[in-house]
């Protein structure tokens, strides 16, 4: 029954628009039920356009007001270490697509440092590190995560996670700095992949026909270090919620539209 609940599915949407409303609708479908229990959300979120576009989505959503933002916290499972002012950042988007439009306090909302804030980017992992081991769980030294959300680069890269390069590996730290990356810019802070794999849920947002061949590479069951995105995995539900033109390379019998 286990492997049952952790296999990999994907959800089609028929566009990138419809993609991140259906994310969106999920997303927020959850947090109320969640809330209005009484659970605490501990959520990580990720930048990039189709990211952003479910953020966005969830800001506008009607139902945004029913969700009780004092019980959910969100973290970023990457960012790019530049000043605070700098477009760049996966927190500004966050914030005008998102997080200006909810009534969530502010300590709730957990951002990784910034170039401009006095550290390098070592320590500035290490700050992060810190921040989420004020909220660990057990003998985690960070909080328990009820989502993790991805996207998929063309290389599969995920977070700042990339193809054959040492951070991929790493498993005794939570926050790592990244140094010449391949994307710019040179240099960003990741989640490591034990922080994201401990989400209860992972969900990997994939849009555009230029991810068609990392999306079918990480189904096929490539090595996670040469395609990050097949390593990521959630405790309970791995799933991708893809769009028709990422979807070429997708077999039919991992497509669940009943989720």
């Amino acid at each position: 029954m286990a492997q049952l609940w952790t296999e990999k599915r994907v959800v089609v949407s028929p566009d990138a628009a419809t993609l991140a409303t259906d994310v969106a609708d999920r997303l927020l479908v959850r947090l109320i039920r969640r809330s209005q229990a009484g659970k605490t959300t501990h959520i990580a979120l990720t930048g990039g356009v189709i990211g952003t576009d479910v953020l966005r989505a969830a800001g506008d959503h009607p139902r945004r007001g029913e969700v009780d933002w004092c019980r959910v916290h969100l973290w970023w499972g990457d960012e790019r270490f530049v000043p605070a002012d700098d477009d760049r950042r996966n927190d500004a988007a966050a914030r005008r697509a998102f997080v200006d439009h909810i009534e969530i306090p502010a300590e709730n909302v957990h951002t990784m440092p910034a170039q401009t804030e006095g550290l390098d980017a070592q320590g500035a992992a290490e700050a992060y590190a810190a921040e989420l081991a004020r909220f660990g769980d057990g003998d985690r030294e960070w909080p328990s995560f009820y989502l993790a959300f991805l996207g998929v680069g063309p290389d599969g890269h995920i977070a700042a996670l990339f193809p054959d390069r040492p951070e991929i590996q790493i498993t005794d730290r939570t926050v790592t700095p990244v140094r010449d990356a391949p994307k710019p810019p040179a240099e960003q802070l990741t989640l490591t992949r034990p922080v994201i794999n401990s989400a209860r849920r992972v969900w990997l947002v994939v849009s555009g026909v230029d991810k068609a061949a990392a999306l079918g590479l990480a189904l096929a069951g490539a090595s996670y270090e040469t395609v990050p995105a097949a390593g990521a995995k959630g405790v309970k539900r791995t799933l991708f919620f893809v769009d028709d033109d990422a979807a070429a390379n997708v077999p039919a019998e991992l497509i669940d539209q009943e989720y």
